[in-house]
């Protein structure tokens, strides 16, 4: 009686060793595929870089040793400088927010267009779909560099394109939210002859709302560091006046180190204020 319970013993093990030994070997070839991916680009960097590669990456720490030591020189001027870029950082800040609210409520809309069951035109949930793919695919700066060529420098071309990314980003992640969400609410109000709008705001906004807002503050967060970046080509905020310190070299790195710690700081209390909501909004308990 229990030589068959040991033979199944046998075979589990067995089993379970060539499992092992198989994730194993795909491990290995997965790295062994990944390191030899790294070491083509940087091979490739290096073609591209004339060759100058390898000896400009030893300098990488060099440019972050000069900010430093610059600001502890200067760092009577320090508070004077946070000081001056404080309002820039409001631009920055305020970019992001409008971008947020403005791509959250398009997100909203085309999340409920896409997803099946809800959907006002179902026939047309393919091409919601493609669309939010399209908005995810391009990169705000590249919206941003098209749109500054058109309407000039300043802020509105970052708020538009950060805007058209959220959208899409925001919409894909809605719509993944709405698959989960009871039709029960819907065909309920379907019943009683209610308008699609009245369906989705009283059947399914109330039941994937705290998830729509954490995913929105997620995404504000984000929307922050892409609005710094976009000043780096001439949509205003914070990210302008960081690239002309850098530019001037020498002599300005105070107010590249004074810009510096106002986005840090922005950053590590916008993403602690967010990450406090996201957890009281679905539930979590930060350990």
């Amino acid at each position: 009686m229990s030589a068959v319970p040991a033979a199944n013993t046998a075979d589990i093990q067995q089993r379970y060793l060539e499992l092992t030994r198989r994730r194993q070997t795909y491990g290995g070839i997965l790295l062994a595929v990944f390191v030899m991916l790294m070491v083509s680009g940087f091979m490739l960097a290096d073609s591209r870089n004339s060759g100058g590669f390898w000896e400009g990456i030893l300098n990488v720490f060099d440019f972050p040793s000069e900010v430093v030591s610059e600001a502890v020189e200067d760092a009577a001027n320090l508070p004077a400088f946070l000081l001056e870029f404080l309002p820039s950082l409001i631009e920055t800040i305020n970019i992001a927010a409008t971008s947020t609210l403005i791509g959250a409520a398009l997100a909203v809309l085309l999340a409920l267009l896409s997803t099946r069951g809800l959907a006002r035109f179902p026939r047309l949930i393919p091409v919601f779909r493609r669309t939010m793919d399209i908005m995810r695919a391009i990169p705000e700066i590249v919206i941003a560099l098209v749109l500054i060529f058109i309407l000039g420098g300043g802020p509105v071309p970052a708020v538009i394109a950060i805007t058209f990314h959220t959208a899409g980003a925001l919409g894909k992640l809605f719509s993944e939210v709405n698959e989960n969400a009871s039709l029960n609410p819907v065909e309920g109000l379907r019943s009683t002859g209610s308008t699609w709008i009245q369906q989705m705001g009283l059947g399914v906004i109330p039941q994937v709302a705290p998830n729509y807002l954490s995913y929105a503050l997620l995404r504000f967060e984000i929307n922050i560091r892409a609005s710094a970046i976009l000043g780096f080509v001439g949509s205003g905020g914070i990210g302008y006046d960081l690239k002309n310190a850098i530019s001037w070299g020498q002599g300005r790195y105070d107010e590249v180190a004074a810009i510096f710690i106002l986005l840090f700081a922005t950053i590590v209390f916008f993403d602690q204020l967010s990450s406090h909501w996201r957890n009281r909004l679905t539930g979590e308990q930060v350990i």
